[in-house]
């Protein structure tokens, strides 16, 4: 059964009005709370950080207290209560919200809002999950570095209350509602928790597979340095402020591209060292045109040194290689350096085979268009699809 003929069988033809939060419950910021006022036991509390790092979607308890006597002071949230982070550095975080099902009142700190209401809580919070409130955050958001979405625009948001002038009634269609949902919920956490330890069985296992064919004992194999039988190419140093919209990634210190240029500096296989700050040292694979700026690449004589194979032993060595960088304040790694480092040269046959089994294993457990990951990312779109189908009620203006 589709989502919206489940709507009309549980709707039997009851009215549905949208409307706006403010006129169906009232919001209360929260109070001065700082991390500095935890203590180790007391009453309950939570600081706003914690929504992200703590609880997930629905709390019973709390994991920080605060004094009796600093608790008189603060606002707190009664049993089914929304409390709703409005602060974050990224859109996806801003307004997260927290059900509290504790039966005792728990104290809740500023940039956050507690929203006292009289619909079904779980209800109200799987409709704040939707993309109709993702583009709302998006278009009242104030701020860049930390983004915020105040109170007083919150309230302006609308979400479908069944049969509105039967509350009962009400209740009960939102709670069929909610208990599908949180069966669906389940399901989806218990399938992606059983793909997410099958990944890191398989990581496991790449890790083992790769350190037995990329380890060689003694006489085993040739060994050269990668000023003997490659190039090592420093970036072309460049800012935001100067790149020109294009194309393509810029790529500097980290794991992906800062952002784009309409330039490249290298094409073909590409094999990046970060040269400085957190990522120093950490080792990636393009095989795309790029623009290399505050890295440096390395580029193996292909007749004999493949750069996929390069890559594996190099990222075989990445604890190493982060340990080569030096700098108390902000730590770098140097290009000169890696003239003198030591890599095993095998017949172009054997690495080739290598590779492959590499290859294989690696689009197992990191590719998002193949393998587990994409597994894992295709139940979570499942699960949305449906909890928005579910949800979809037709606002006036799309009603034929």
């Amino acid at each position: 059964m589709s989502g919206m003929n489940f709507l009309e069988r549980l709707l039997d033809g009851v009215a549905v009005e949208w409307k706006p939060l403010g006129e169906i419950g009232e919001f209360v910021r929260g109070s001065g709370l700082q991390k500095s006022d935890f203590t180790d036991s007391g009453i309950g509390c939570i600081h706003y950080g914690q929504i992200y790092t703590f609880y997930g979607d629905y709390a019973y308890q709390t994991k920080s207290f605060v004094s009796s006597t600093l608790a008189t002071k603060l606002r707190k949230a009664q049993k089914n209560d929304l409390i709703i982070a409005t602060t974050s550095e990224n859109i996806e975080d801003v307004c997260k919200t927290l059900v509290w099902l504790g039966e005792e009142e728990v104290c809740v700190s500023g940039e956050t809002y507690i929203f006292k209401h009289n619909q079904n809580p779980k209800y109200l919070a799987y409709y704040l999950k939707t993309p109709s409130f993702f583009d709302f955050k998006k278009r009242n958001r104030t701020g860049t570095k930390v983004i915020r979405v105040h109170g007083d625009r919150l309230a302006t948001f609308q979400i479908p209350i069944p049969c509105p002038d039967n509350p009962d009634r009400s209740l009960v269609i939102q709670a069929e509602i909610v208990r599908i949902l949180d069966t669906f919920t389940a399901l989806t956490a218990e399938l992606t928790a059983e793909l997410t330890a099958e990944l890191s069985d398989l990581k496991k296992q790449y890790n083992y597979y790769r350190d037995r064919l990329l380890t060689f004992e003694e006489g085993e194999v040739e060994w050269k340095t990668l000023g003997e039988i490659g190039e090592i190419l420093r970036g072309t140093a460049i800012t935001e402020k100067e790149a020109n919209s294009g194309d393509y990634p810029v790529v500097a210190n980290g794991p992906s591209h800062n952002y784009f240029h309409d330039q490249s500096n290298r094409s073909g296989e590409t094999i990046v060292i970060a040269r400085s700050g957190v990522y120093a040292g950490l080792v990636s694979y393009w095989d795309i045109p790029i623009f290399l700026t505050d890295a440096f690449s390395i580029h193996p004589d292909n007749n004999a040194l493949s750069s996929k194979f390069l890559y594996y032993v190099l990222k075989n060595d990445q604890t190493k290689i982060h340990n080569m960088s030096k700098g108390a304040g902000v730590p770098h790694v140097r290009a000169k350096e890696f003239e003198s480092y030591k890599v095993p040269v095998l017949p172009l046959e054997e690495q080739a085979r290598i590779v492959a089994i590499l290859d294989k294993f690696n689009t197992l457990t990191t590719s998002i268009s193949e393998g587990l990951p994409r597994e894992i990312a295709l139940r979570q779109k499942q699960y949305e699809y449906y909890r928005d189908l579910l949800l979809s009620f037709l606002k006036p203006e799309e009603e034929q």
